[in-house]
């Protein structure tokens, strides 16, 4: 008699998802290879960042903010809403409170 293959198609992979946290290891090494130390910025970029930020406040320009959290750049986009002196935030009209001493880069872009 002859023999017909059948083909198991996923179900060969199942062991490995039967392995005990195998798929949250595997998501929190992912998670870790991606983290950065955060950048530090010269005095010219600080400048560049002060004065785009100006410009965006007095003509009320959209902005891309690009920023520093837990590890990773994480960018948001909205125009500046005000600058929290109290708390040291950057408010975007989006709510979005953005820690000052966590920003990378501001971007005009208009």
């Amino acid at each position: 008699m002859p023999s017909h293959y059948i083909d198991r198609g996923i179900i060969k992979w199942v062991p490995f998802s039967a392995l005990n946290g195998y798929n949250s290891m595997l998501d929190e090494m992912k998670h870790r290879i991606r983290k950065t130390e955060k950048p530090v910025l010269s005095d010219d970029e600080y400048d560049r960042l002060n004065q785009n930020i100006q410009t965006a406040i007095i003509n009320e320009l959209e902005v891309e903010v690009y920023y520093f959290d837990k590890g990773y750049i994480k960018m948001s986009y909205g125009k500046i809403k005000k600058l929290d002196f109290v708390y040291k935030l950057l408010v975007l009209n989006t709510e979005e409170k953005i820690p000052a001493i966590d920003v990378i880069s501001l971007d005009i872009t208009a």
